[in-house]
């Protein structure tokens, strides 16, 4: 009982490209943007190298160090949330358009609308996506269902095209205290948003699910399973780790999910500690041929 009191109490708690979408009058909470001199292009049988993690807002030296480890996984996409753009805690920093120059990259940020009855003037905190491909047909995703406080929460999608396949991505920070039911009913909203697409293309879901609890873990699964992806990361394998007073507590809440294509490795980053939670990467293999969007 003391330990399920624990876990409740932790989950209570330069110029970069002149094409740069940035910030509107009215804070417009999507963002989108790319370098000035686009990267090289990959070749089309490279290993398709993906990493998602929540950096928990994380900004100047440990954004940095975090750029760094990201250049040693040579990433074709990557999937952040807790990224804050305009927050005080951050000075400010539009820390996705920073570390989107820092890395070379495509992006996009999204964040979800504050709550109607929030005194509160800063943008919520939101999620990214990066990529050396350009990012299309991006999507911000308003999460169903209000958690404590009105708070909201956002998936972003896009569509990277790596050599002739379309490749539909997802970044998605869920809530943490609402019913299963509405937990399951906001990764459905994500499904749905990828249902406007070819199943036959290639699709990566990632980011934190907030899935702390054990059936919200078997439920992912059960979701995802019956949607034709897979993931190479074990229900009981933590990516989250908080210190408490008598013991540390280690939960499951992030995930990669893949369809129509394999992780030949992957692996969950525990030596990288500039958030509570753990970096998760995957190598899929060679792309399959892509298909045209439903109509």
């Amino acid at each position: 009982m003391l330990r399920i009191l624990a876990i409740a109490l932790v989950m209570l708690g330069p110029t970069y490209s002149a094409f740069a979408q940035l910030a509107s009058a009215d804070h417009a909470l999507l963002e989108t943007g790319g370098p000035a001199k686009p990267p090289p292009p990959v070749a089309d049988s490279a290993p398709i190298s993906i990493v998602t993690y929540n950096i928990r807002w994380r900004t100047g030296a440990e954004l940095q160090r975090l750029g760094e480890w990201l250049k040693t996984k040579h990433p074709l996409v990557i999937a952040l949330q807790e990224v804050d753009r305009a927050k005080l805690r951050t000075n400010k920093t539009d820390n996705a358009r920073t570390l989107a120059g820092e890395l070379g990259m495509y992006y996009a940020w999204a964040a979800p609308p504050l709550p109607q009855s929030s005194q509160e003037k800063e943008e919520e905190t939101g999620v990214e996506l990066l990529s050396p491909y350009p990012l299309s047909e991006v999507t911000r995703i308003v999460l169903p269902h209000e958690g404590p406080g009105g708070r909201w929460r956002v998936a972003l999608g896009a569509t990277v095209k790596i050599g002739k396949t379309e490749v539909r991505v997802y970044s998605v920070h869920a809530e943490t205290r609402i019913p299963l039911d509405q937990k399951v009913e906001q990764f459905r909203a994500v499904l749905a948003d990828l249902n406007k697409f070819a199943k036959s293309n290639p699709a990566i879901v990632m980011g934190d699910f907030n899935s702390w609890e054990p059936a919200t873990v078997k439920k992912v699964r059960e979701l995802f399973t019956a949607e034709k992806f897979a993931t190479p990361f074990s229900d009981d394998d933590p990516t989250f780790k908080r210190s408490a007073v008598i013991f540390d507590i280690d939960l499951k809440l992030d995930w990669i999910w893949l369809r129509n294509l394999t992780a030949a490795s992957s692996g969950i980053d525990r030596n990288l500690t500039v958030s509570d939670h753990f970096p998760l990467w995957a190598v899929a293999g060679q792309l399959p041929s892509s298909k045209s969007r439903q109509q």
